[in-house]
């Protein structure tokens, strides 16, 4: 069994009484195994990949922000690592180091951010936990391959690419086992003597990082998890993830409401306007559709993180707009179809939407789970029944739904290959239980009490299965902690690592 902290904060005056009753998730050794491969070096390239570039790594010059020093890395790495005849593709990682430490002797931390399909963050000064770490690494900012500068995969770059089962093929090479070898490949080629390194993996960073410990632990030091424990032990576990989902959604929802009771009436006459608009909905600037289905998606941002419930109540403030001329028609204001847009972000990374429910599978089809287990829940997540019976209207959280690629305009073209990769059964296994179970890399995880994201239960259970592991559970924060507390959940992770937190 892992060793566990448990570190329950006390919760501040503001917030609300913690609920949970999520059952265990039962973990099973997985069927697949997946052989460790040689992560390719400059020797071990196709002569057409190493003919795309000059070299497999290029490091461009040191620039500066305030109090941080940066250098781009590009790496020419295969797109399939498995075939040595695959064309390859372009991977970007950021240095970064605290100003004047640009020749030190540091250890290296690479950092997993969350998605699917999000680029890492791009530093404009020494702030939270990238300034934490600095004081003692050298952190590396991973674009993971699809995202920021790594071959970016946009509705506009992946047009290039037909019929649509050929995208699939494409896009089946964009999960956690390929960015683990991507990781791999980096460290070979950046680190000096390739030592093992740190690496910090945030939500599905996290779940990145626990492929790591499962097929190249040899390759890490510690690893730090936020909010970022995955379920294990099904060939799919989707289904386990969005039941426990939606229950931790409706709390969220229920505690929305009770600070913020006025809002019940404002989305219920938004619910109204639209499913009385032409076609059950109004278009939106860039050409797709806002119906009460796609308003639920507020959720998203809104419900689960930092801040999340204060700048949703702000948005629903700038619905209408203003009547000027008596007589006028009411409509809903361009600033708040412009805000919707930019909330859910899905046209300018597509990759989150087209590989999220990817990420629970192996060996196994995920059938649109979050759609099947919405419709579990029959009226209770309906926003037409909830308005026409006067309750609130329940918004939804982390889960892609198939009208998306009906309703956002930039998801269109996609349509035809996310059916297919939702019917996708062949997925490689993506975590090995047996060697998790035997761990040996120190590993610290900050374990989130509310989390929306990651669920409290399932990430405890997935714990036991980690080896060594020691766990802060903490109500302090919400799944957002890296980024709204950066430098104290960094702090106390590297505490426990290194043993400065007591374990009861």
């Amino acid at each position: 069994m892992a060793a566990v902290t448990s570190c329950y904060r006390r919760v501040t005056a503001a917030a609300l009484t913690l609920h949970h009753h999520q059952p265990a998730f039962l973990a099973v050794r997985l069927r697949l195994r997946l052989p460790r491969r040689p992560i390719p070096t400059n020797r071990a390239m196709s002569s057409s990949s190493a003919a795309s570039v000059a070299s497999p790594h290029q490091a461009g010059a040191w620039y500066v922000v305030p109090d941080l020093s940066l250098r781009d890395h590009r790496f020419a790495v295969p797109l399939d690592h498995s075939s040595s005849g695959s064309p390859s593709i372009t991977v970007f990682a950021r240095e970064v180091v605290a100003a004047g430490k640009e020749e030190a002797a540091l250890p290296y931390l690479m950092y997993l951010q969350g998605g699917p399909g999000f680029e890492s963050p791009r530093p404009t000064e020494a702030s939270g936990w990238v300034k934490k770490a600095c004081e003692e690494y050298r952190v590396v900012l991973l674009d993971q391959r699809g995202t920021g500068l790594s071959t970016p995969l946009t509705t506009s770059s992946l047009s290039q690419i037909t019929p649509a089962a050929e995208q699939v093929e494409y896009l089946k090479h964009f999960r956690a086992d390929n960015i683990v070898k991507d990781a791999e490949f980096i460290r070979l080629h950046l680190v000096p003597d390739a030592k093992p390194w740190t690496i910090l993996g945030q939500s599905y960073g996290g779940f990145c990082a626990v492929t790591y410990l499962s097929f190249a632990p040899e390759g890490l030091k510690s690893v730090l998890l936020t909010g970022g424990l995955p379920p294990l032990g099904k060939p799919c576990t989707a289904d386990d993830v969005y039941r426990a989902c939606f229950k931790q959604v409706q709390l969220q929802n229920e505690k929305y409401y009770k600070r913020y009771p006025q809002d019940i009436q404002v989305i219920h006459e938004v619910v109204r306007y639209l499913s009385e608009s032409e076609g059950g909905g109004v278009l939106l600037p860039s050409g797709g559709r806002l119906t009460p289905k796609m308003l639920q998606c507020l959720g998203l941002s809104g419900l689960g993180s930092g801040g999340g419930f204060e700048r949703l109540h702000y948005l629903l403030e700038r619905v209408w707009d203003p009547i000027l001329v008596p007589g006028a028609k009411t409509n809903i204001s361009y600033y708040f179809l412009k805000e919707f847009e930019m909330w859910l972000g899905f046209d300018q990374n597509p990759l989150y939407a087209l590989l999220h429910e990817s990420i629970y599978c192996e060996g196994s089809s995920s059938k649109w789970s979050a759609d099947k287990i919405f419709s579990e829940y029959g009226n209770l997540f309906d926003p037409v029944k909830a308005t026409e019976e006067g309750r609130a209207v329940y918004l939804t959280g982390e889960m892609v739904f198939p009208c998306f690629f009906d309703e956002i305009h930039a998801l269109r073209p996609l349509k035809e290959a996310a059916h297919l990769l939702a019917e996708k059964e062949d997925w490689p296994p993506l975590y090995d239980i047996s060697v998790l179970n035997n761990n040996k890399v120190p590993v610290a995880a900050a374990v989130y009490y509310e989390d929306m994201y990651v669920n409290f239960n399932i990430a405890k259970e997935t714990a036991s299965q980690i080896a060594g592991i020691r766990l802060w559970v903490t109500n302090e924060y919400m799944h957002s902690g890296l980024r709204d507390g950066g430098s104290h959940v960094f702090e106390h992770l590297m505490g426990l690592l290194k043993g400065k937190k007591p374990l009861f």
